[in-house]
């Protein structure tokens, strides 16, 4: 929103006194995230923006009663696709949770369906309320160990720009390739120098570190413990602590946030699913969080709201200040923040969580087709002959993207590996949905604790193939066809019974609302517990089981992937073994 001189006139004139305010806030209580104090002031709005801090009179008054009143807040790292929404029905999720902005990387969409994908997501962010500025994804696909639906190069990011809603380069998931300096990485870095870049660097410490930070990387989400994020915090990288639906980040980073640090750690959510967004709430949930556990509530609000807007250069936002852009809520507590009335632009947009307008009366573009070649679903391209004695197996872990390793023995039936829930040793598929006639990767996972049935989607990390996990063949490929024949989407199968969410916007969203959606979700997750599944949220966890550099294990549509050799690995061990030992007698 920018002002032209007609309108600077005016914010002057009603921040001087000179001419009444459209609205004001009186009786109030600001939070300063400037300060760190709780200000019994008023506030004072023209034309969409703050005017002026204290007594003011205005054309239309609201008596707060002593309501505490916040910044907007703003989400500095999401991906909109996981919350399973379209982008109108996300805006209509999170406004009323108080979120007035947040900072996209839209690179699950863009793994589908390239620039049409990402322009789709610019187009629809023009005509709604919330507003979304993007990242452009650096790694599409995320590694050369998958096969994705497009393939972007720097040149085809910078065709893209300018745009007012387009800040920089999203999270440089190719770590490998920035510390081997890799000819395309290099290209995408020189092009978005100027811009802010984002990171993504799991793990990675020392001179590797500095490799990554001294080119341009400047911010990380995925740390996995406080003492590699100090490391980080220490040259100069900002941190994201990220407290999302299945990476839960804030309890054991919370405490790299001091007084010297924390204008360089922002609060975000990354990937969030619709059930956790309508019943938890959004970056209310985590500034909740962090009051819970001992931050004081002003420097809560700030990581969600001053810290991301500096970071990322997004000026006249994040504060209660003159000249900022009107967007704020107020919550009768200031701990727990329950946002009981949200103004954007200010103008009210959100009461008691119900957003004020029809999100259906903004004119969106339609999405484009999607691809969902799925072919082979055939039991015998299930079948896993048995070449060893020991198992690469994936163990998926609780609230967390990353997995183990682990060393099994395999269950024999026929000559061939299957599945057996009294271990929980169960068969993993990944269909690769681009490329008609391609086979099926197999692999085997535990850690999900089906004890019958199978689940399956097309919302699997990065390059989004269809993957499915289950006790039996048979449930396994009907969860398969049942996501194939809703044109993407989740899937819960046992025996007779099939329940599906379907996803028809690129096979990651749906255009239903948030409610629906959760719904719809919360029956599959029932679904998977009635059958002995043991993770809170086992799609969250399903989808990113192909997420091929988040160690240690995973599986893509190409086979099994060893993320710290950033090779694919055989499934029997001894098959690697042998292929070493006869490359050495040569």
């Amino acid at each position: 929103m920018k002002l032209d001189s007609e309108r600077l006139a005016g914010l002057i004139a009603v921040a001087t006194g000179r001419r009444a305010a459209d609205l004001c806030i009186k009786g109030c209580r600001l939070v300063n995230v400037f300060t760190g104090e709780i200000e019994e002031k008023g506030l004072a709005v023209c034309d969409g923006f703050i005017a002026g801090v204290g007594d003011y009179e205005g054309k239309q008054t609201i008596e707060a009663e002593g309501m505490f009143v916040s910044p907007g807040f703003i989400d500095g790292h999401t991906h909109i696709e996981s919350s399973l929404l379209s982008p109108a029905n996300y805006c209509a999720a999170v406004l009323p949770w108080g979120t007035s902005c947040v900072v996209a990387d839209p690179h699950e969409i863009a793994n589908v369906l390239g620039l049409a994908g990402i322009r789709y997501f610019v187009e629809c962010a023009r005509n709604i309320a919330l507003d979304i500025f993007f990242n452009l994804p650096s790694c599409v696909p995320a590694s050369p160990l998958e096969t994705s639906g497009a393939n972007l190069r720097g040149a085809d990011l910078v065709s893209m720009l300018p745009d007012e809603n387009l800040l920089g380069l999203g999270e440089m998931m190719n770590f490998p390739g920035v510390t081997g300096a890799s000819a395309e990485v290099i290209d995408k870095l020189l092009l978005f120098q100027e811009s802010v870049m984002d990171g993504h660097c799991p793990g990675l410490s020392g001179k590797d570190l500095n490799g990554y930070i001294a080119a341009g990387l400047a911010s990380d989400h995925e740390c996995t413990s406080a003492a590699e994020a100090a490391e980080k915090l220490s040259l100069g990288m900002t941190i994201m602590i990220r407290q999302g639906s299945q990476s839960k980040d804030l309890e054991k980073l919370i405490g790299i946030v001091n007084d010297y640090t924390w204008r360089r750690c922002m609060f975000v959510t990354d990937d969030l699913h619709p059930d956790d967004l309508v019943e938890k709430g959004h970056m209310n949930a985590i500034v909740n969080a962090a009051m819970s556990l001992g931050m004081a509530p002003a420097r809560a609000i700030a990581m969600a709201s001053w810290a991301p807007a500096g970071f990322f250069g997004l000026k006249r936002r994040g504060a209660l200040a003159p000249g900022f852009i009107a967007d704020f809520s107020l919550s009768p507590t200031l701990t727990p923040w329950n946002p009981s009335r949200v103004f954007k632009n200010g103008v009210e947009i959100a009461r008691e969580g119900k957003l004020l307008v029809d999100p259906g009366s903004w004119p969106l573009p339609s999405p484009p087709e999607h691809p969902m070649h799925i072919d082979n679903i055939d039991p015998k391209y299930l079948l896993v002959p048995a070449k060893g004695t020991r198992l690469r197996v994936i163990e998926v872990l609780e609230h967390t993207l990353f997995t183990r390793r682990l060393s099994m023995s395999p269950t024999i039936e026929n000559g061939c590996a299957v599945s057996d829930a009294e271990r929980d040793l169960l068969k993993a598929a990944v269909y690769n949905r681009y490329v008609p006639g391609a086979k099926p990767a197999v692999g085997f996972v535990c850690g999900l604790g089906l004890k019958r049935g199978a689940i399956a989607t097309s919302v699997a990390h990065d390059s989004h193939n269809v993957i499915a996990v289950g006790v039996s063949d048979c449930d396994i490929l009907a969860a398969v066809s049942a996501v194939k024949q809703s044109g993407g989407g989740m899937a819960a199968v046992c025996g007779d019974r099939v329940e599906i969410l379907p996803l028809p916007i690129a096979g990651l969203m749906s255009s239903l609302s948030a409610p629906e959606v959760s719904e719809k979700l919360k029956k599959l997750k029932a679904c998977a517990k009635e059958w002995g599944a043991k993770l809170d949220n086992p799609y969250m966890a399903l989808s990113f089981m192909s997420l091929s550099v988040i160690p240690e294990l995973k599986l893509t549509d190409l086979g099994l992937v060893d993320v710290y050799k950033f090779a694919h690995v055989p499934l029997f061990e001894e098959i690697e073994t042998k292929q070493a030992s006869k490359s050495l007698t040569a």
